[in-house]
């Protein structure tokens, strides 16, 4: 089933802020699912009529250390500040040096946050979102698309790193709270700066949208157009 970016911006838009006035989006999934190319077609798609920024996990980590070690940093930088209408900033990791660096990088209050990571939908960020994607693709792309991108000489931090997404993902199952399953890695015929391909069931708006009838009628319309 295909879904296209347009309609998934008017749901966004058509639910509820929680994260103060800001709708927080999430796009989770393993690294190298295809999670940064998808969250910044919908923000481009959503910066058409919105004020929208997109964080990546990435830059709250300590390398290749916990997977959520970043979830904290990104509550008290950014989130706790947006909730009550004030700028947040952060310092990014940087990968090169191997810590995180000295400046800080200010975010100013958007419309729409989107943020961008493994663990970003998952059990401590749920009671803030507005919209959560779980992006997905077979572990042998995943680690080829990351090779690809970071060399060889990473293979041993790759597949240490996806044993840990492995545990992650098995105790936290985000497949089971979040609203849309995307297939990162689908064959079908689709124009991929337009349109993505929603897995078997794939659209379940049953984590942010059991409390909000209103929005959950927005969720079946949109749908259905698919």
């Amino acid at each position: 089933m295909k879904g296209t970016y347009p309609e998934l911006a008017e749901v966004v838009l058509g639910r509820p802020a929680r994260l103060g006035a800001v709708r927080l989006v999430a796009v989770d999934g393993r690294a190298g699912s295809g999670k940064t190319t998808f969250a910044g077609r919908l923000a481009r798609e959503l910066e058409k009529s919105r004020r929208v920024t997109v964080l990546h996990t990435d830059d709250f980590l300590d390398g290749w250390s916990k997977l959520l070690v970043w979830q904290p940093r990104l509550r008290e930088w950014v989130f706790e500040p947006l909730r009550r209408g004030a700028a947040g900033a952060y310092r990014r990791y940087d990968w090169e040096v191997g810590r995180l660096v000295d400046e800080w990088t200010p975010v100013e209050p958007p419309d729409v946050l989107i943020v961008e990571g493994v663990g970003s939908a998952s059990a401590g960020m749920r009671a803030d979102l507005t919209l959560s994607v779980l992006v997905g693709a077979p572990r042998e792309l995943r680690l080829r698309r990351g090779l690809e991108r970071d060399g060889e000489a990473l293979r041993a931090e790759w597949e240490r790193w996806m044993v840990a997404e492995d545990g992650h993902f098995a105790e936290d199952q985000p497949e089971r709270a979040v609203d849309v399953l995307v297939d990162g890695a689908s064959e079908e015929t689709h124009d991929p700066e337009v349109e993505y391909i929603i897995r078997a069931g794939g659209w379940t708006a049953r984590a942010t949208l059991e409390d909000d009838p209103e929005s959950r009628a927005v969720g079946r319309s949109g749908a259905d157009e698919h």
